[in-house]
């Protein structure tokens, strides 16, 4: 495991985003040994920040991280640009990073849902299965949240089974109601608020994804373990958050 951890570290490239941002990337896939990487490096940015640190926001192989200029500079003065103070003390950690325990141990967070998604007949007929058979395959899988994006709240999570599998729609809809549970290739997802959207719909959920009011507005977060399961319309409507 040392050995594979020293490997993705020596791997990483960091380079800048703009004056006051750089990225530090593992290439461009989608790898659970990778994303761990990527969300302990997080964990250890926020853990302990240095002085100018905005925010650090991990991807699926890649971590931004943002910071005030003026702040890191002034620690720093000698250095040419902000950009190289931070790239020195990521490079640092880096060399020092040891992966906690598989999070699969982790708790798992279950999401109801209402499977009478618009989508959910053609994905069942693209497999040649059952709507049923598309239900008992989507709720039979853990999945791991591998990143936040697109939306506030909004949790790439994977990988769905590919007996379900099925591309993002080539129309858009223009109009997504929150709470709708998708399906993107080998990814699943909720829309945590209404909006536009390409994904293959197969049901609801009654749990609000994303809440600003809340000290910790998103429910799902990267590294979380998540596992649908199925409820019927009386049930949703008693819990309906949206």
């Amino acid at each position: 495991m040392n050995r594979i951890i020293n490997e993705l570290a020596k791997s990483c490239t960091i380079k800048p985003l703009n004056e006051g941002a750089l990225l530090i990337s593992l290439g461009n896939s989608i790898d659970v040994g990778i994303n761990l990487f990527i969300i302990e490096l997080h964990r250890r940015i926020i853990a302990v920040p240095f002085p100018g640190l905005i925010e650090s926001v991990p991807a699926y192989s890649s971590l931004a991280v943002y910071f005030d200029t003026g702040v890191v500079k002034g620690i720093q003065p000698n250095y040419e640009t902000a950009f190289d103070v931070v790239r020195e003390h990521l490079e640092n950690i880096l060399r020092k990073i040891v992966l906690a325990d598989d999070d699969t141990k982790n708790q798992v967070i279950e999401i109801p849902v209402l499977y009478d998604g618009e989508d959910l007949g053609f994905v069942a007929d693209r497999h040649f299965l059952t709507h049923e058979e598309v239900i008992a395959i989507h709720v039979s899988v853990t999945y791991r949240v591998f990143m936040i994006g697109f939306l506030p709240g909004f949790a790439y999570m994977g990988s769905v089974n590919k007996r379900i599998s099925t591309p993002r729609r080539s129309s858009p809809r223009t109009f997504v109601p929150g709470g709708s549970v998708g399906i993107a290739g080998t990814q699943t997802g909720i829309y945590p608020q209404s909006s536009p959207g390409g994904w293959q719909l197969i049901g609801r959920t009654p749990l609000r994804i994303f809440d600003k009011e809340k000290s910790s507005p998103c429910l799902l977060n990267p590294g979380d373990r998540v596992r649908y399961y199925p409820i019927d319309l009386i049930e949703f409507e008693k819990r309906n958050e949206y």
